[in-house]
């Protein structure tokens, strides 16, 4: 126990991630860039990893020598091989850490949703991840004495479904049998933590006015919008966190911060969890 206090205590000093090498996924804005910031502020050595080559780019600039871009899409195999051998590149032949946090949403009620919408959810929340991960296990699988640790990214959508995101439920579900899996496979001769964390309503991107005119690319270069229509958000500003104890939306960095706290040796001891960050909605 003396020792573990004492391991705890030197990661307060130099950072907690010192060391440590983490590729994160969807980092050229919102929850993932912040994410990155947080991880380089706490000493480890970030993959900015994102579709988006200049967001990406302007993300690892802001961050300096601690970070490098590489942008790519994540449902090309080639990348994701090329992403896992320039993360150990930089890492000197090390990655501790995987944050599979790239995503988005393609809204579309059950008896309306195309094959198109649905297979685009599965692929980019469940495949992507899936590959990802198996890509990088000749790093994982290793006893070196340092902490390896997968954190992937869902939502509260996954556990309570939602009306109008079928696809997106179901992969964000699906998440949580992947992590805990891992969490078993990897764990006992590896060490290997694998966590989920479920966002509730936390301002990105995909709870922005839809009229804001955010999209993302699709798989066939068509561009999808994402946020949510202007009409269903006036008018019940306040009504919309009432059943929120908070009362209030998170911001992206509280959520990337509960994503560093999955990762820090401050939750060494958890694993094949899903740590909700909802501001108390749904307990």
């Amino acid at each position: 126990m003396a020792d573990r206090v004492s391991q705890i205590a030197s990661h307060l000093k130099r950072g907690l991630l010192t060391g440590q090498v983490a590729i994160i996924t969807g980092a050229a804005q919102g929850i993932g860039a912040e994410a990155a910031r947080l991880f380089a502020n706490e000493g480890a050595k970030v993959i900015v990893a994102d579709i988006d080559a200049k967001k990406c780019d302007e993300v690892a600039a802001s961050i300096g020598s601690q970070a490098i871009s590489v942008p790519g899409d994540l449902l090309d195999k080639a990348y994701i091989e090329s992403l896992v051998q320039k993360a150990a590149d930089f890492g000197n032949g090390k990655i501790h850490i995987i944050v599979n946090n790239a995503g988005y949403t393609w809204d579309g009620v059950v008896h309306k949703m195309t094959d198109k919408q649905w297979d685009s959810m599965i692929a980019v929340h469940c495949t992507a991840p899936f590959q990802l991960v198996r890509a990088a296990a000749p790093f994982f699988r290793v006893k070196d004495g340092e902490p390896r640790c997968i954190v992937n990214v869902s939502s509260t959508t996954g556990i309570h479904g939602n009306a109008g995101q079928l696809n997106y439920a179901l992969a964000k579900a699906g998440i949580t049998g992947f992590t805990k899996t891992i969490a078993k496979e990897w764990g006992p001769a590896f060490g290997v933590r694998a966590n989920t964390v479920a966002f509730g309503h936390i301002l990105t991107r995909l709870t922005a006015p839809k009229e804001d005119g955010a999209f993302v690319t699709g798989p066939d270069g068509e561009k999808i919008a994402i946020g949510i229509p202007q009409k269903q958000i006036q008018g019940r500003e306040e009504s919309a966190y009432a059943d929120i104890p908070l009362r209030r939306p998170g911001t992206a960095t509280e959520a990337a911060s509960s994503i560093l706290a999955l990762a820090s040796p401050l939750l060494s001891y958890v694993t094949g969890q899903t740590l909700m960050v909802t501001g108390g909605r749904n307990m």
